[in-house]
């Protein structure tokens, strides 16, 4: 039965092993994601292991010559229990993929999803730990929410990364 491993790579040699477990005819899958860099006042957006040193590789325990893995340019290691291979639960790496863009990177950008009205938590900046009310998206990375202040509601934007559900 075809079930995902994981596999243990050297450092910053994820893309090396992949190809080497694909040409033994391993199939094997890297997944990568956009990662902010700024240097220099610069900042772009740049592709990268989600899960640096790591990558998965299906197989059959039972059929396959598995322990030729370990020894594949650019492998540290497959993760084992004992002796043999452990294997990832079930659906792990389908919903990995399943977040796919069509780009080919998996897509990060899940936020906690908020209604009209319901009560957050400004958790940095300026209004750090103030409570307000979920108004709106505004644009990618912000939100109007409501917040008391002076003895009056004011629409405030701040990022998305900035607020939480008030418990």
């Amino acid at each position: 039965m075809n079930r995902w491993f994981v596999v243990q790579t050297r450092p910053q040699a994820e893309e090396l092993a992949l190809q080497h477990l694909e040409r033994q005819g391993f199939k094997a899958y890297l997944p990568r994601h956009l990662k902010r860099r700024s240097h220099a006042r610069k900042v772009d957006w740049i592709s990268s292991p989600l899960f640096p040193r790591y990558l998965f590789v299906m197989l059959d325990v039972a059929a396959a010559r598995w322990r030729a893995i370990r020894s594949t340019t650019g492998v540290s290691n497959l993760i084992c229990q004992g002796q043999s291979p452990l294997a990832v639960f079930p659906g792990v790496v389908e919903e990995i993929i399943g977040r796919e863009t069509d780009e080919g990177y998996v897509d990060m950008s899940q936020h906690p999803t908020f209604r009209k009205g319901d009560k957050v938590v400004v958790g940095s900046g300026a209004l750090c730990d103030q409570v307000g009310l979920f108004e709106s998206m505004a644009d990618n990375d912000r939100v109007l929410i409501l917040l008391n202040l002076l003895g009056r509601q004011v629409k405030t934007k701040v990022s998305i990364d900035d607020i939480s559900a008030y418990a």
